[in-house]
């Protein structure tokens, strides 16, 4: 990017010994600095080096729940001092690492960044993205494309950024490009700031045929969120532990109060529509249930030896020691959910009219794991399947027009091509289809009386 001789001083910031080893051999001959410690402490210490006019940067991506509650809050205290930005704490290390660069830098200076682009798409990406809009001037966003891996041990989406360290001038318009690369990219558009500060989702830029993410409107009309009650699917916390064949239980002797009937993960389940067996279970092949028991550890241990024969196991496994089981009191009852009617797969792939996500229509008493999201009908929608609960056939024919460009638009996008999408996204999805079906709906927008669930039958 920069001619050797117009590099006057050059700082790296290492914490791995090994890397600052490394780079030591490779560049020292050029001058470069390295300075071994954690980023965050460094520019924030009263030693740190000079500030640069320049900064070049891959951060680490460390997710929010790798980090822990001394740090994040540590990391908050200081971003906040720093600029003045509060960041949302399901924000990964990277965007700490932005704001701190950017405020330790000289003012007019440049920066350019390889990140995740998952803030483009989440409302913890809030502050970043007005960061980026009001506080700097961002010159070029180019999202590489999600099918294209950028490294093999990151399966991410990636974004590079440039910016310069003054704010924006009036009437600011940045180049957003996708595909391909920066020099050559597949599509490039220039953006205004004012559409950006609109946008709820940044990945629907630049418009192109390669870009095929567009959200369904603009909030005004009605929404799937109107008429369900949107939620994820169970965490057991081990499935292969807590959730076994119907079958295999009955052999074990486990008793059926404290058996739930469970779906299988979306991979095995080969329809969209489950019907309902007379004893509540999905007319599958292979039916599976999950264990769930409120009863203490003495109670279970005396009437329901098997079962207590059964959870003894976990100790040779580890399942104890996992985060979510360890919250739990006891540690084998489960989150509590009523079985929905309809349901959404929370990730998969598909590009262009392809859906990525299926709903599927449940008849039966089964819940699901969080690989689902579980849709309950409320208000006026309620209403109408328990007058007739037939309509959920058209109910579910209508949730299916919905393209894969609104789904992958509203949701978001990881290395490989991989979508996911969770219960606010869906719910932001136009359901002007069920309104012009189900006229007398449009009604229930009216009133804020509380939702109604939709009981299973």
């Amino acid at each position: 990017m920069f001619r050797a001789e117009r590099i006057a001083t050059a700082v790296g910031v290492e914490l791995d010994p090994a890397f600052c080893d490394a780079a030591d051999d490779l560049w020292a001959d050029s001058g470069l600095q390295i300075v071994r410690g954690d980023f965050a402490r460094v520019v924030a210490g009263a030693d740190r080096p000079a500030p640069p006019n320049f900064v070049v940067a891959n951060p680490p991506y460390v997710r929010h729940h790798h980090l822990t509650r001394e740090d994040k809050e540590r990391l908050q205290r200081l971003a906040f001092k720093m600029t003045g930005v509060e960041v949302n704490g399901l924000a990964g290390l990277y965007v700490y690492f932005v704001l701190l660069a950017t405020a330790w830098m000289k003012d007019d200076g440049i920066a350019a960044w390889l990140i995740p682009s998952e803030f483009m798409d989440v409302n913890y990406g809030t502050a970043l993205k007005r960061f980026l809009t009001d506080r700097v001037t961002l010159v070029r966003v180019h999202r590489f494309d999600p099918n294209e891996v950028q490294f093999d041990d990151a399966l991410v989406s990636s974004v590079v950024l440039v910016f310069r360290k003054t704010p924006p001038p009036r009437g600011h318009a940045v180049e957003f490009s996708f595909g391909g690369t920066i020099a050559d990219p597949g599509a490039l558009d220039r953006v205004s700031i004012d559409c950006l500060n609109e946008s709820r989702k940044w990945t629907v830029h630049p418009r192109h045929a390669g870009n095929d993410r567009q959200t369904s409107g603009n909030g005004d009309g009605p929404a799937i969120g109107d008429f369900f009650r949107i939620q994820r699917g169970i965490a057991t916390g081990c499935n292969k532990f807590f959730i076994l064949d119907r079958d295999d239980a009955q052999r074990r002797g486990l008793p059926g109060r404290y058996l739930r009937p469970i779906l299988p993960s979306p991979r095995y389940l080969k329809t969209t529509v489950i019907e309902r067996a007379d004893d509540g279970y999905p007319q599958l092949d292979g039916q599976l249930c999950v264990i769930d028991c409120d009863l203490p550890e003495p109670l279970v241990k005396t009437r329901f030896p098997a079962l207590w024969d059964y959870l003894r196991t976990a100790d040779a496994v580890g399942i104890r020691d996992g985060y979510l089981v360890g919250k739990r009191i006891p540690w084998y009852k489960q989150e509590q959910r009523e079985p929905a009617p309809f349901l959404c797969t929370y990730m998969g792939r598909g590009s262009d009219d392809k859906r990525p996500f299926r709903f599927i229509w449940n008849r039966s008493s089964a819940i699901c794991s969080n690989l689902y999201l579980m849709l309950y009908p409320r208000r006026a929608l309620a209403g109408l399947l328990r007058e007739d609960a037939e309509r959920g056939a058209e109910i579910h024919e209508l949730l299916g027009r919905i393209t894969g460009h609104e789904l992958r638009g509203e949701g978001r996008v990881y290395g490989g091509g991989l979508n996911k999408i969770e219960p606010r996204e869906l719910g932001r999805i136009s359901a002007s289809s069920l309104v012009e079906r189900f006229p007398e709906l449009a009604e229930s927008l009216d009133r804020h009386d509380a939702p109604t669930l939709f009981p299973v039958q």
